[in-house]
């Protein structure tokens, strides 16, 4: 006669039980220290968060905060480290398939929408998950030292793969200018993750900085102007 029942063989050992259920206890406690840690890091910048700050925030003893981590360097690197990689792989996906799709037909737009929209879309899509380390790419894209050393770790190739659309958009503009273009992108890119709310203040609400869904909208068509205003100034008019 069969049985349904699982024999004692099939069942997991004791010591495996054990060592599973410390380990999703030790991922949560490291998930709600990266939790409180990016939020400070948002609020008051890499070198305004200490240790005992983060431990504070989470409601545990500093001694925990050291046995998951050795430093405070650890846990910043840690948080780009869960997040930073999904956001490039979203950017780098959009240019590659919109390339694919282009073929020879690739404009200065749809470059910058390829390359602008998916860090938007995701903004839009889950905006308590993504604001705090939008804030923090926004510092440490203005922070020479521990700022710089995280863009170019994590975005360096996201940068160059559009740098090559670019290029193909605009053949006859020079490099140089090209990377010039990129560079005033980046600071008002960033400059809208920061959402520091002081284009509500400036329009007495009528534009909101965390209104992604028109900065979604105007942004690659503004900055496709600009580009080509100073890679091809005839076709814009200069």
């Amino acid at each position: 006669m069969s049985s349904d029942k699982a024999s004692p063989k099939d069942a997991p050992a004791p010591r495996t039980r054990a060592r599973n259920h410390k380990a999703r206890v030790r991922e949560a406690s490291i998930e709600r220290i990266l939790d409180a840690a990016e939020q400070l890091f948002a609020e008051f910048g890499y070198h305004g968060v200490t240790l005992k700050d983060v431990a504070n925030r989470v409601g545990v003893s500093s001694t925990l905060i050291h046995y998951h981590f050795s430093g405070k360097e650890s846990i910043y690197e840690a948080i780009w480290a869960r997040k930073a990689p999904a956001s490039a792989h979203n950017r780098l996906e959009a240019m590659r398939l919109y390339a694919e799709r282009a073929g020879d037909d690739i404009t200065v737009e749809g470059a910058l929408h390829a390359w602008i929209d998916p860090d938007l879309n995701v903004h839009l899509e889950d905006q308590e998950y993504w604001a705090a380390i939008g804030k923090i790419s926004a510092q440490a894209n203005s922070a020479a030292g521990w700022g710089a050393e995280k863009m170019t770790k994590y975005y360096n190739p996201v940068v160059l793969a559009l740098i090559e659309l670019l290029k193909k958009a605009m053949p006859d503009c020079d490099e140089a200018t090209i990377f010039w273009g990129y560079h005033f992108l980046s600071g008002a890119m960033t400059h809208n993750m920061a959402r520091t709310g002081r284009l509500d203040e400036l329009s007495h609400g009528l534009c909101s900085s965390d209104d992604f869904a028109s900065i979604r909208k105007h942004m690659a068509t503004f900055m496709a102007a600009g580009f080509k205003a100073i890679c091809q100034p005839e076709a814009a008019g200069k």
